[in-house]
């Protein structure tokens, strides 16, 4: 029996917020259901932007919301493995070099909008003599694009249900950026084969992004995971919450007050349509945890009702 392995992959950026802790939660929940095993694997690839200081600050919140993890994984460290695959799929011709600058793209893309076309890449690259590419070699640094097939990609999604992308509608992805950065497309498939994951759950805004990673699994092995996307959390005027639009922090939460319980119990319980339970240890919820009772549509979040879930919570605390 294939054992349930599954993983939580922040970024070490900026603070965890309400929208990727609940993440953080179905993964560790759907993981501990079934006896797995749950990874926190650091997407640290970007130097410029990861800290100490957030990874510390991460499994500093993680803990505190009861969520623990069998190993840490960090990408920062696997550098020489991703280079390894991309020069095998260079060979294979499953990836091809590219020279525009951000400039050329931005421009390439004005153009395409205002004359009516999808802003796909248009593969100029591929057009290239080799004693072109020498030539562009001297002057600008190259990066690489992973060669969409162009087909339709479905699956079985665990929440979304069944799942079409047509991926000619879609630009070849960027695997490495001329800086020499691997990017999360390339480096998320490569560590769940290598780290044998079962189980991907994550936002609906990665539907694209998972056809993408689909067919890379499918260039590099005969499988791919499972996954489930789940809806995105708004705020009281219909915002997504992330990094950037000062959302939420867990730590601002803890700072406030807020009991790591009620936490949990709201991001458990938001958008499955069940009565609100209020429980102080998150692992009392992994049993009953059950991914098809989600959907995709988006999920307001109340913060005042996380204040008086809250008390309730520490009251329960005061009563053990």
């Amino acid at each position: 029996l294939k054992k349930n392995i599954l993983r939580f992959a922040p970024s070490p950026t900026g603070y965890l917020h309400l929208g990727n802790v609940r993440t953080a939660i179905f993964n560790f929940l759907q993981a501990k259901k079934n006896n797995g095993e749950f990874i926190l694997r650091l997407d640290d690839t970007d130097r410029e932007r990861s800290t100490q200081h957030y990874i510390d600050q991460i499994k500093y919140d993680l803990e505190w919301l009861g969520i623990c993890w069998d190993r840490v994984e960090q990408q920062s460290k696997r550098l020489d493995r991703y280079k390894d695959i991309l020069n095998s799929m260079i060979k294979d011709e499953n990836v091809y070099e590219c020279f525009e600058t951000t400039i050329d793209l931005d421009l390439k893309r004005k153009k395409q909008l205002n004359s009516g076309q999808p802003p796909v890449y248009d593969r100029q690259s591929l057009k290239l003599s080799d004693r072109d590419k020498a030539e562009l070699r001297k002057k600008v640094s190259s990066y690489f694009r992973f060669y969409l097939s162009g087909n339709k990609v479905s699956w079985k999604d665990k929440i979304a249900g069944d799942v079409e992308v047509q991926t000619n509608a879609v630009s070849d992805p960027i695997l490495i950026k001329a800086n020499g950065q691997f990017l999360y497309t390339i480096a998320s498939v490569i560590d769940d084969i290598d780290f044998k994951v079962s189980e991907v759950v994550r936002g609906v805004d990665h539907l694209t992004n998972t056809a993408v990673q689909i067919e890379i699994f499918k260039t590099l092995v005969e499988y791919s995971p499972e996954f489930a996307h789940h809806s995105l959390i708004v705020n009281s005027s219909g915002e997504n919450f992330s990094k950037r639009a000062n959302s939420l922090s867990i730590k601002e939460l803890r700072e406030n007050g807020v009991e790591p319980g009620a936490v949990c119990s709201v991001l458990v319980n938001l958008g499955n349509g069940k009565r609100m339970e209020v429980k102080n240890d998150l692992l009392a919820f992994a049993e009953d945890f059950d991914l098809k009772a989600f959907n995709t549509s988006p999920t307001k979040f109340n913060t005042e009702d996380l204040y008086s879930i809250s008390r309730v919570a520490l009251s329960k605390l005061d009563n053990v």
